[in-house]
């Protein structure tokens, strides 16, 4: 029988513009377990957005990685929110569900443990209130070095040689495969290792209860209340 799956609100669900506080205030209120963001370490401040290149999700052309700050915060999301930035999104997560904060931009890592190590100092965050995921295994290997307190999680898009061998050299708490990619193997070889595995990105039930039987201890989802839904729909057949 299927289990419930913890629920990660994918850049902040559906219910406004990916990776907005409108997103993520709609997920929070849920009660989903989790909120992921993509996070970019730009003119001396950690931009809450996912793409390089403007024109998708926000107006404009060329890379976000060559705005001056002022241009970074004139920038619009389509509801008209400006572009959010990690203090922002910390302060609706915070004491209400875990925040997984995953590096999209070059040399973000230092800049974002400097802050997270701030805010813990100031009292103002525990390092329990994140988890830290990447692509860029080189940016979690610093995350470990300089910031081993909070949680890291290992991104892959396929099947790793070793899964054992890549996350125990990261000391990582969670491995976070593609659902294109993954398979019974995988999920064993995971648990094995003593991994949470967070799987992306998966929006129908069907999928949900298939990952659920394979072992999958949670997913990234856009339609966060639908699992919710699904979670409780679960609890009721037990």
């Amino acid at each position: 029988m299927p289990n419930p799956l913890f629920n990660i609100a994918h850049r902040g669900g559906k219910s406004g513009p990916e990776n907005s506080l409108a997103s993520i205030r709609d997920a929070v209120a849920l009660g989903v377990d989790a909120v992921e963001i993509d996070v970019w370490a730009l003119q001396d401040q950690i931009w809450v957005t996912h793409d390089r290149r403007l024109g998708r999700t926000i107006a404009g052309s060329g890379l976000i990685e060559q705005l001056t700050a002022d241009e970074l915060a004139a920038l619009r999301l389509n509801n008209g929110e400006p572009l959010p930035t990690l203090p922002q999104v910390h302060a609706l997560t915070r004491g209400r569900c875990l925040l997984n904060v995953e590096i999209k931009g070059p040399e973000t890592a230092s800049p974002l443990c400097r802050w997270i190590k701030q805010q813990v100092q100031l009292g103002q965050a525990s390092y329990e209130d994140f988890l830290i995921s990447s692509f860029d295994h080189v940016q979690l290997l610093y995350c470990m070095e300089r910031l081993p307190e909070v949680r890291r999680a290992v991104l892959v898009e396929g099947i790793p040689l070793r899964v054992k061998d890549l996350c125990e050299s990261l000391k990582a708490w969670a491995f976070n495969p593609s659902l294109s990619f993954i398979n019974r193997d995988l999920v064993q070889a995971a648990k094995r290792a003593g991994l949470k595995v967070f799987v992306y990105t998966v929006n129908h039930p069907e999928d949900w209860a298939w990952l659920s039987e394979l072992g999958v201890d949670g997913v990234f989802t856009d339609v966060p209340e639908r699992l919710i839904d699904y979670n409780a729909s679960v609890d009721e057949r037990k």
